[in-house]
């Protein structure tokens, strides 16, 4: 299939959906206004360098953060040593993640995920992103450290979009993230409700929570609550005997089609499911190392994803055109091209580790 194509719809997807969201917020309905000419500006740049031989995805991951004030179990962040006392001293200064961001907006990226860690912890990085109206930015919180000054630089700031990571169910969210957890997201969720601020959920998906977090009335809870991104992340096993709650390949497939019978259903018409990484069959191989998406560490480090943290350059030396041109985004897409159809534990990469590390050392030749 047109990957472009594909990549190109699933960002008017989002739009869409906030379109629809918005329906009755004046204040949202006005940036609106100005976000669907952006998106049309930015796609139009992504196409000119298309033509001129650069692929520019819609996407990017930006972990801005390396500390976060909960322990969750599993946590890749942690399990990768991306969170902790040595990974902050080697943190991005909030002027670098500003340039980054500002040029993604003039190559065409339309939309940058901020992680971490715990993102809202920087506040003034956030700070940064929010003048960038061109880009959509989602900010990936555990939703335990809102208050009345974050809440009104996202009402202030359309373009900065809350995702709350759940698990579940209440009781499934403070099993792992804390008992009271839950409660504290809930409370952080109305407030964004109370002010029309469009929000997101995104749920690790295991094979120990498939039918619940993908059931009618567990996303019909949060629609009604008013969420309008729903995002399922595949497991990744990278914590040591954890394998046994990646999805197989028929779970995979189970996810894809009751996601897609959401987003077909019009009783969830304000609500957009997404799932990553997504039906890799039909887009020919992963995404990731900048086919759809690329991953920038909390040090500025370009990474194909963020299971796959490896990386041979820093795009505050390079810059995100040089990270997308490099040889080593190149050998990681061949990789990626040759497992398509595989799929095992919710990511190519980090499944053919060795053959990446291979593409690293080649690098370093």
């Amino acid at each position: 299939m047109n990957l472009n194509a594909f990549m190109e719809r699933g960002a008017s997807n989002i739009v869409e959906t906030a379109t629809r969201y918005y329906t009755r917020s004046a204040r949202g309905a006005l940036y609106l206004a100005h976000a669907a000419l952006a998106a049309r500006r930015a796609a139009k740049t992504r196409a000119r360098l298309e033509r001129e031989g650069v692929h520019v995805p819609p996407f990017l991951i930006a972990s801005i953060a390396s500390e976060c004030n909960l322990a969750c179990e599993g946590c890749y962040a942690h399990a990768h040593g991306a969170v902790g006392a040595t990974a902050k001293k080697a943190e991005l200064s909030d002027e670098a993640w500003g340039r980054i961001f500002a040029e993604a907006a003039n190559i065409g990226v339309s939309f940058i995920l901020l992680a971490g860690g715990e993102p809202t912890l920087r506040r003034h990085v956030i700070e940064e992103a929010a003048v960038f109206k061109d880009i959509v930015f989602a900010i990936f919180t555990n939703g335990t450290t809102f208050n009345d000054g974050l809440l009104a630089l996202l009402d202030d700031n359309r373009n900065l979009v809350p995702v709350f990571s759940i698990e579940g169910f209440d009781a499934q969210t403070d099993a792992r993230r804390g008992i009271g957890v839950a409660d504290r997201v809930r409370k952080a969720q109305a407030l964004c409700t109370e002010r029309g601020i469009l929000w997101g959920a995104s749920v690790t998906v295991t094979t120990g929570n498939l039918d619940e977090v993908t059931e009618a009335e567990f996303v019909r809870d949060l629609h009604e609550r008013g969420c309008g991104l729903y995002i399922c992340n595949e497991f990744v096993p990278v914590a040591k005997g954890s394998g046994r709650l990646a999805l197989s390949m028929a779970e995979h497939n189970r996810l894809l089609e009751r996601m897609d019978a959401i987003n077909a259903d019009p009783a969830f018409d304000a609500l957009s499911a997404i799932v990553f990484p997504g039906n890799e069959e039909r887009m020919g191989g992963c995404l990731a190392a900048g086919r759809g998406f690329f991953h920038i560490s909390q040090a500025g480090a370009a990474e194909p994803c963020p299971f796959s943290p490896f990386s041979v350059a820093n795009v505050a030396d390079v810059g995100l055109l040089g990270a997308l041109q490099s040889s080593f985004f190149e050998r990681i897409q061949n990789i990626e091209a040759q497992h398509a159809g595989e799929h095992m534990g919710g990511c190519t990469l980090f499944l053919h580790k060795r053959e990446v590390e291979k593409a690293v050392a080649l690098e370093g030749e």
